[in-house]
């Protein structure tokens, strides 16, 4: 496939570069270590699986709730993934109860005193072709599992990262989607984390990593190369993940960086998200437009 004009507009605005806008997390600076393109690239390599089982996982403590970012970018993707042939399946915990059910998406709740042999057991119950990641916590340099103010949530995490560990040793893809540094997937660049932005990062590593400036916006990206690539129209809207943040704000879920239940998303409004998404979608349509002609 062609890196370079295809999927770009006239001005070389890329699908990363609109989903690093407004980046003041450090992901800007991480973006110079990652392959051109790395949103694609994924999305590439989920198309050429064959179609079966997808497990997703999502899911960020907050004082008590989950927040708002992971859970719109893992139903956008799981709804995409189904319309695409496969079949997704989110694993998260307890905390995520009713967020995904009304969606029509399958979910495993996971309690926090899960072991290897558990996940071990899950994998070879689903067989995954795939393991996404989007916005979850993974184990830092200290084996503990922290936000990003450095607080424990070891007690309130279940350890679905390990899960992420043995799939890599029986060759499954994972992809992690992260936004900070802690989640699972930053591994990857986990020296440039803590020294470039010195923070103490998650060490579980994935075949592709995905940053944006906040996570759900690079499930975004994901959804909008596998229409891109797949010719498929639409995979994504705004109106849906809006009803589908209020929903889940009216069910308990808050905002990561406000810590409030209000339809925002690390501090970034609705308007801000319509304009993530609409600038997607412009781009999708003039690449596909180019296509046809």
């Amino acid at each position: 496939m062609n890196h370079t004009a295809s999927t770009q507009m006239s001005d070389h605005v890329s699908v990363e570069d609109i989903v690093l806008r407004y980046s003041g997390r450090g992901m800007n600076i991480l973006q110079q270590y990652l392959q051109d393109h790395y949103c694609r690239h994924a999305a590439e390599r989920i198309l050429a699986l064959e179609r079966g089982n997808i497990l997703l996982t999502t899911g960020f403590y907050v004082g008590g709730h989950p927040e708002t970012d992971g859970p719109p970018g893992t139903m956008a993707l799981a709804v995409a993934l189904k319309k695409l042939g496969f079949h997704p399946t989110i694993v998260t915990d307890h905390l995520c109860e009713g967020l995904f059910e009304p969606e029509q998406l399958d979910v495993e709740y996971v309690d926090t005193e899960a072991d290897s042999l558990f996940f071990q057991k899950l994998l070879n119950r689903y067989r995954p072709v795939c393991l996404i990641s989007v916005e979850r916590c993974g184990r830092n340099l200290n084996e503990d599992y922290a936000n990003m103010r450095g607080v424990s949530i070891a007690s309130q995490t279940a350890q679905i990262d390990t899960m992420f560990q043995l799939a890599a040793r029986s060759h499954i893809l994972t992809i992690g989607i992260g936004d900070g540094g802690n989640e699972i997937g930053m591994g990857n660049l986990k020296d440039v984390i803590l020294h470039r932005l010195s923070l103490n990062p998650c060490t579980v590593t994935v075949d592709e990593l995905i940053i944006a400036t906040t996570s759900n916006w690079g499930a975004y990206a994901l959804v909008t190369y596998l229409s891109i690539l797949n010719h498929s129209r639409r995979l994504i809207s705004h109106r849906k993940i809006a009803a589908y943040i209020d929903r889940i704000v009216a069910s308990g879920c808050v905002d990561g960086v406000t810590k409030k239940h209000e339809p925002s998303v690390d501090g970034f409004s609705s308007e801000t998200e319509k304009e993530i998404i609409t600038a997607l979608t412009v781009l999708a349509d003039q690449i596909r437009i180019r296509k046809e002609h």
